[in-house]
C-alpha cells in the first residue's frame, strides 16, 4: 500500500497494490499493520456498505465527536464519486478547509480520513457503492452534520445536488460558536 498526502495534515489517498494477469486482478484493500503508519492505534471497529441511487445524490456531511470520535477508510466499490472530508479539529491551521478526491470503482484508491473530519460524497454515475471501515461503532448521541451548501465551506460541488436525505437538509448552518472537535 503507498499513501498519498492531501492538503490537509492526516487526510490520505490510500493506493492499494494491484496485481492482474489474464484471469483478473487482486488487491488488499485494507491491512492493519500498514495502516498503523496513518493511525497509530487504527483498529476497525465496525464496516458499512452504503448504495446511493442517482447521478448528483448527496450523502453528508457527517462526523462523530468524543467520546465516539472516528476515523475511517472509505472505498468506492462501484461507480463514481465526489469524496469530500472537512478538516473539523479545533486549533488545526486547516480548521474548516475541505478537500475532495474522485474515487470509483475498480480504482485502486480509498480515502484516509482521520479523527475530527467531516465526510461525504456526491454520485458522479447513476449508482454507486461505497464500504467503509470505522475505528469506532456509530453513536446516535455523539453524530452530527454540515450542511453541505455552508457558505462558510463553499465546497464546489461537481453536479447540482438532486436527492439528499431529510436529515442531510437539517443540519445547522456553521456560526462563530463553532470552535470544532477535541481530537
Amino acid at each position: 500500500m503507498k499513501f498519498h498526502d492531501t492538503p490537509l495534515p492526516g487526510l490520505r489517498l490510500v493506493e492499494s497494490d494491484v496485481r492482474a494477469d489474464h484471469r483478473g486482478r487482486f488487491e488488499r484493500v485494507y491491512c492493519e499493520q500498514a495502516m498503523a503508519s496513518l493511525h497509530p492505534r487504527l483498529h476497525v471497529a465496525q464496516a458499512n456498505l452504503s448504495t446511493t441511487l442517482g447521478k448528483g445524490s448527496l450523502r453528508g456531511l457527517h462526523y462523530q465527536a468524543a467520546p465516539a470520535l472516528e476515523a475511517k477508510l472509505v472505498r468506492c466499490l462501484q461507480g463514481k464519486v465526489f469524496d469530500v472530508a472537512v478538516d473539523l479539529r479545533a486549533g488545526s491551521p486547516t480548521f474548516l478547509k475541505w478537500h475532495a478526491v474522485e474515487l470509483s470503482g475498480g480504482g485502486p484508491y480509498a480515502l484516509f480520513i482521520p479523527e475530527g473530519f467531516a465526510h461525504g460524497f456526491q454520485v458522479l454515475s447513476d449508482e454507486a457503492q461505497l464500504l467503509y471501515f470505522h475505528t469506532a461503532a456509530w453513536s446516535a448521541g455523539c453524530e452530527g452534520g454540515l450542511r453541505h451548501d455552508d457558505p462558510s465551506l463553499s465546497i464546489q460541488w461537481p453536479l447540482p445536488a438532486a436527492a439528499i436525505s431529510d436529515r442531510d437538509l437539517n443540519h445547522p448552518l456553521l456560526d462563530a460558536g463553532f470552535t470544532g472537535l477535541r481530537t
